[in-house]
C-alpha cells in the first residue's frame, strides 16, 4: 500500500492513469513499480495519520490478492487498491446501492425510508456514499431495520465528510463496513477543489461494488447521473424511482430508460427483477 500510496503522489496520477499503467505492466504489483526505501516512508506516513486519528482496524486489498472482489474488474479502470474498517464478508452479501439527492425532499425522505426498509425485509445490504442526504437516511434507515449495511466514501478512510456523519461512519465501521479507495497522501496534499473528483469517482466503484443501483431522487450533483451510467456501462440492474423522470430540464432518465433502466411506480418494479439477478 505504500508503493501504490507513492504512486499517487507523481504528477499526473489518476485511476485512469494508474490503471492504464499497471495494464500496461502486466500486472505487477505496485511494490515493483516504485523504490523501495519511498514505498516505506510512504507506508510508515499513512499509518501515521491513522494512528493520529485513533484507527487502529484500517486494512486494505490489493489487486489480484485473495480477496480482492472480481466484480470491481467491471469498472472502466478498476481500483487497484483501496483501505477499509469493518466486516470484509459483507461484500458477498447481496447488495443494492441506494443513491439520490443531497438536498433531499421531504418526499424523497419518506421513498428512501419505504424502499430501504422493503430492501432489509428481503435481505439486501444496503450500500451508500454516506453523504448528506439520501445516503445518510439510506444508512440510519437499515440501521434502524436492523438490517445491514456497506459505506463507500468519497473521502479517506480517517476522513469524515459532512462532519456530521463522523459517529454514523464510526458505527458502521463497528458493526458493518466501511471502504475508500482514495489515496490519504494524495488527498492531504491537494486542497478541496482537487480532491472533489474523488466523489463521482466513489460512485462508480459503488455500482461496481454492488448487484444493483436504485436512484431515488435527482439533485443538483452529478453522483446520480454518473453511477447510472456506470451501473448501465457495467451490466448491473439500474432503477430509476418515477418522480426522477418528472424534472423537465434533465433528460438522461428516459436516455437511460432506453438502455434498459427501469422506472420504479413502487417496490414491486423492483423485487420481481433483482431478487433472482442478486441471489
Amino acid at each position: 500500500m505504500g508503493a501504490y500510496e507513492a504512486l499517487w503522489l507523481e504528477d499526473g496520477a489518476t485511476f485512469k492513469v494508474i490503471s492504464e499503467r499497471f495494464a500496461a505492466s502486466s500486472g505487477c504489483v505496485p511494490s515493483q513499480l516504485v523504490e523501495q526505501e519511498r514505498a516505506k516512508a510512504c507506508a510508515g506516513d499513512v499509518a501515521a495519520r491513522f494512528r493520529k486519528a485513533g484507527l487502529g482496524d484500517v486494512e486494505s486489498h490489493l489487486f489480484g490478492e485473495a480477496g480482492y472482489p472480481a466484480k470491481l474488474c467491471d469498472a472502466r479502470y478498476p481500483l487497484r487498491a483501496f483501505y477499509y474498517r469493518g466486516d470484509w464478508s459483507l461484500i458477498d452479501t447481496p447488495t443494492v446501492a441506494v443513491v439520490g439527492a443531497r438536498q433531499l425532499s421531504d418526499k424523497g425522505i419518506a421513498r428512501t425510508q419505504r424502499l430501504v426498509r422493503h430492501l432489509v425485509e428481503d435481505g439486501f445490504t444496503i450500500v451508500s456514499g454516506l453523504a448528506a442526504g439520501t445516503d445518510r437516511i439510506a444508512h440510519t434507515t437499515a440501521l434502524e431495520m436492523g438490517g445491514r449495511t456497506i459505506a463507500v466514501l468519497g473521502t479517506p478512510i480517517h476522513k469524515t465528510y459532512p462532519r456530521q456523519n463522523a459517529v454514523l461512519q464510526n458505527q458502521i465501521a463497528e458493526r458493518f463496513l466501511i471502504i475508500s479507495q482514495l489515496p490519504v497522501l494524495h488527498y492531504e496534499a491537494k486542497d478541496w477543489r482537487s480532491n472533489r473528483k474523488f466523489f463521482p469517482e466513489r460512485n462508480i466503484t459503488m455500482s461496481a461494488l454492488t448487484d444493483a443501483s436504485i436512484i431515488v431522487e435527482i439533485g443538483e450533483s452529478r453522483g446520480t447521473y454518473i453511477q447510472s451510467k456506470a451501473a448501465l456501462d457495467q451490466g448491473r440492474p439500474l432503477f430509476l424511482l418515477n418522480n426522477c423522470f418528472e424534472k423537465t430540464d434533465i433528460d438522461w432518465p428516459a436516455r437511460f430508460e432506453k438502455r434498459g433502466a427501469v422506472r420504479v411506480r413502487d417496490y414491486e418494479d423492483v423485487r420481481s427483477r433483482i431478487i433472482h439477478f442478486c441471489r
